[in-house]
């Protein structure tokens, strides 16, 4: 059963050590990725992803220039066995560390753990439950993962410490599209059609069309910007990218620009914003989307009144994960050194300046109730 333990915030455990997309950590002490660059082996003006071989060597970067002491084996906590486990296991080859991963979620399905090995030095714990976390530490200690200030400990965000994957990640979902709807809308007034819309962004968010989309949330906005403004279809643009003719998104960008002039001004200078981004490189180029994002990703977080249902605080509210709090807190008493780690983009995890001024916090700073299940 899932009971609520209060009130709480990332930063209790994590301090400013988070890292999101464009690998500036929050903590201006730690050096970043103009800082790493070289040594990662990074062009300028590239930012890798969290799943990329770069990634993981500027990470391991930011983790010997930040530890006290020798790090001498890594933990990693997350939600998706395919990216963070690849991610882990990069960043353990980038820092020559042997070490264990915790790949979270919740099931209806009967408790389960299954671990394995990755490596001769590197294993994998899987577990469909979050409360399996308190075993995988145990399992750690004994088995030559001991925490102590000779372990690094890097716990996934999204649906790992906020928004529990299985349990409470629905809500993240639906902060995310109701920030793209709400950009479609606003750019497009009275042009803008609910029903096409939610079409369009069902279908294209299908499996089939990302190899097309990269599965990018700025992409897909962008997709149902354009067509919105009626450039073309929804059938049209399907039909293109079936057939090849499209070519991927960076192409496809390319042939709007070329038809721009049956776009009304406004939405021009707005494509062409984001055709700059895209042009440099910048994997979140839908600037005014991620914003959005970052809005109603902090107004779904510590809404709730400390009396409401938890049936409740579970649909509508991003909660953090007591089993992961529960964790950080006690690995962090054990002197390990914590890192939080992220793909958000920045945009959509922490505040502008403007914002920052008027007390909106980063999403590791925000205060919201903490769910997990009762001991």
């Amino acid at each position: 059963m899932i009971k609520i333990f209060g009130r709480g915030r990332l930063s209790e455990f994590l301090g400013d050590r988070v890292i999101y997309r464009n690998l500036e950590p929050c903590d201006p002490r730690i050096p970043g990725l103009p800082a790493l660059r070289a040594q990662a082996g990074l062009a300028d003006g590239v930012i890798p992803r969290k799943n990329e071989p770069e990634y993981a060597r500027v990470v391991a970067g930011m983790i010997r220039q930040t530890a006290k002491a020798e790090i001498r084996r890594l933990l990693f906590v997350g939600d998706t066995r395919h990216l963070d486990v690849n991610a882990f296991h990069n960043i353990c080859l980038a820092g020559d560390w042997p070490g264990a991963v915790f790949i979270g979620t919740d099931s209806e399905a009967a408790p389960k753990t299954q671990i394995s090995a990755l490596d001769a030095s590197r294993t994998l714990y899987e577990a469909n439950r979050w409360s399996a976390l308190a075993g995988f530490a145990a399992w750690c200690s004994g088995n030559g993962f001991q925490v102590d200030e000779h372990s690094a400990v890097l716990i996934d965000l999204d649906k790992t410490a906020v928004g529990a994957r299985g349990r409470n990640g629905h809500v993240i979902d639906r902060m995310r599209q109701t920030a793209v709807r709400q950009t479609v809308e606003g750019m497009l007034g009275d042009q803008f059609s609910l029903a096409a819309f939610q079409q369009a962004h069902s279908q294209l968010s299908q499996p089939e069309f990302h190899s097309f989309t990269g599965d990018n949330q700025d992409y897909l906005a962008y997709l149902c910007l354009v067509l919105g403004s009626g450039l073309t279809s929804l059938p049209e643009l399907v039909e293109r990218i079936r057939s090849g003719a499209a070519g991927s998104f960076v192409d496809y960008i390319g042939q709007v620009d070329q038809q721009k002039e049956h776009l009304s001004p406004a939405l021009r200078a707005i494509h062409e914003g984001i055709y700059a981004f895209v042009r440099a490189g910048d994997p979140t180029p839908f600037k005014d989307f991620r914003r959005n994002e970052y809005r109603n990703t902090i107004g779904a977080m510590g809404l709730c009144a400390d009396e409401t249902s938890t049936a409740d605080m579970l649909n509508s509210e991003i909660l953090i994960t007591q089993e992961v709090r529960a964790a950080g807190l006690r690995w962090a008493e054990q002197g390990a050194l914590l890192f939080g780690l992220s793909d958000k983009p920045d945009e959509a995890a922490r505040p502008t300046p403007e914002l920052a001024a008027q007390g909106w916090p980063a999403l590791h700073q925000a205060e919201t109730h903490c769910a997990g299940e009762a001991a």
